[in-house]
């Protein structure tokens, strides 16, 4: 039999599969990458779906766990920084030799910083390009590529922001008209945290830099000065910075290190969420704060700063938390005196956080992108 039709003549066709390509930096743990990987996982679920991830920044390795479906291509070569210039180059014409080896149908790009590099490195392609930019959507990246934003982002098929308010800003800032407003999706980390004996614990995550204002939250939580709770901030610092050790003298002048606890970074994140009553966040800068949305996962109550986007989109004042004005650190401390008092309403406010964090689920979320990419 002739094997060109790859099927019996009058039989079912056989179905091509759509070409998707992902392109990003790094895989490391942060909540963009991890957003891209729940997103890949969905993808190679769609058997009319064929997935390949292309990982072209200066870190090659993969925090989090991938299909095996997923085709992964690397450059073979290091990024040198003290040749930036030929690195640079070398990788833009990395990514434009592999899009033109793997002829995707569609390709999304993710990274605020590198979407610019991105749109750079294909000029020519006529393949769609949707691009995804995942900070706080007032934030300057800076002069330079500030301006390449409003020049290139135009030339892509599409945007998504994660956000009602990044969508609004990117209208007003980019002139394009396909921009679409999708969620990150969160794991459903329910399971068997219904049967965890939690404990009076006030839970933050998040890694320690400035703009979570955790000092903000240790001086909130004293305030309120209710006998047998603890606060626990899971998180570590960044590179080349040091506000562990700047919180830790402030725990210690304030005599709270038996109420204070900095549990550092962690791999088992979950645990802290399922042991947990409240969840609190202090952060003034966000994109899409995915630690919100696995506290409610987990059946958590959120109170947090109603900074520009994020909070807003998912928590519903009263219902499943409280939403508190930037920096009106009075009304937190009442807020979360009365949470903290009241286990009626953590529990209701906890059932609640679950039916609403839903809409998150890696399926619906997935499907939106699906519709908007293939649509």
């Amino acid at each position: 039999m002739d094997g060109g039709s790859g099927c019996e003549p009058g039989g079912p066709k056989t179905m091509r599969k759509k070409k998707l390509c992902l392109l990003i930096s790094t895989l490391g743990p942060g909540g963009m990458q991890k957003a891209m990987s729940l997103l890949a996982q969905y993808f190679t679920s769609k058997e009319d779906v064929e997935v390949h991830l292309i990982l072209y920044g200066i870190s090659k390795k993969i925090f989090f766990k991938l299909p095996e479906t997923i085709s992964i291509h690397k450059p073979n070569f290091d990024f040198d920084n003290e040749s930036r210039f030929i690195s640079t180059i070398r990788t833009l014409l990395f990514i434009r030799k592999e899009i033109k080896l793997i002829n995707p149908d569609v390709i999304l790009s993710f990274g605020e910083y590198w979407n610019s590099f991105v749109l750079i490195s294909l000029l020519g392609f006529r393949t769609p390009i949707y691009i995804s930019d995942r900070c706080q959507p007032d934030k300057s990246l800076g002069f330079f590529h500030d301006k390449l934003r409003k020049v290139l982002y135009p030339l892509a098929k599409g945007i998504i922001t994660q956000t009602n308010a990044a969508r609004d800003i990117y209208a007003k800032m980019i002139s394009h008209s396909n921009i679409a407003i999708i969620g990150n999706p969160i794991d459903n980390r329910d399971g068997n945290s219904s049967s965890v004996l939690r404990e009076n614990v006030v839970l933050s995550v998040g890694r320690l830099i400035p703009s979570k204002h955790h000092d903000l939250l240790i001086d909130i939580f004293l305030k309120v000065n209710m006998s047998g709770w603890k606060l626990v901030i899971v998180g570590g610092d960044v590179a080349y910075s040091d506000v562990k050790s700047v919180l830790q003298e402030k725990i210690r002048n304030l005599n709270a290190e038996d109420r204070v606890i900095l549990a550092g970074n962690s791999n088992k994140v979950d645990e802290f969420y399922r042991k947990s009553k409240i969840f609190a966040f202090t952060s003034s800068s966000e994109g899409f704060p995915n630690v919100i949305g696995e506290a409610m996962a987990a059946g958590l109550p959120v109170i947090a700063y109603d900074c520009l986007a994020g909070p807003s989109d998912m928590i519903e004042d009263g219902k499943n938390g409280f939403l508190i004005p930037m920096f009106d650190d009075n009304l937190f401390v009442e807020k979360l005196s009365e949470l903290m008092g009241n286990e009626g309403m953590q529990a209701e406010m906890g059932v609640n956080s679950r039916l609403m964090i839903s809409r998150y689920s890696i399926e619906r979320v997935g499907m939106q992108y699906y519709e908007f990419l293939f649509g």
